[in-house]
């Protein structure tokens, strides 16, 4: 049985992980960050800090550095939502902020 929960906690956190990079990748390219919710992402962070906390609190590592992982690419969203967060990209020709 525990091989099962590491296998399926391993398929969960690479998930987990990988889930923002298709997003950090598309701000990027197209410079606009206008449709990401600011709201959505400081909320996201918050919470990837708790559970980190979590993690730390009761010794479980995998819980903490996946945790730590998830909140550096969230919170890359967040800074790319606060420089291009007003639309202005590639798409209108005109420079982001």
């Amino acid at each position: 049985m525990t091989l099962i929960a590491d296998v399926i906690g391993t398929g969960a956190a690479l998930c987990s992980m990988t889930s923002f990079v298709p997003q950090i990748a598309k701000i990027r390219r197209e410079r606009d960050a206008s449709s990401v919710s600011l709201k959505m992402y400081a909320v996201t962070v918050t919470g990837f800090s708790l559970w980190i906390a979590y993690g730390l609190l009761i010794g479980s590592w995998p819980v903490a550095g996946s945790n730590m992982v998830c909140l550096a690419l969230s919170g890359t969203i967040l800074v790319l939502k606060w420089r291009y967060g007003t639309g202005g990209g590639l798409a209108t020709g005109k420079p982001g902020p």
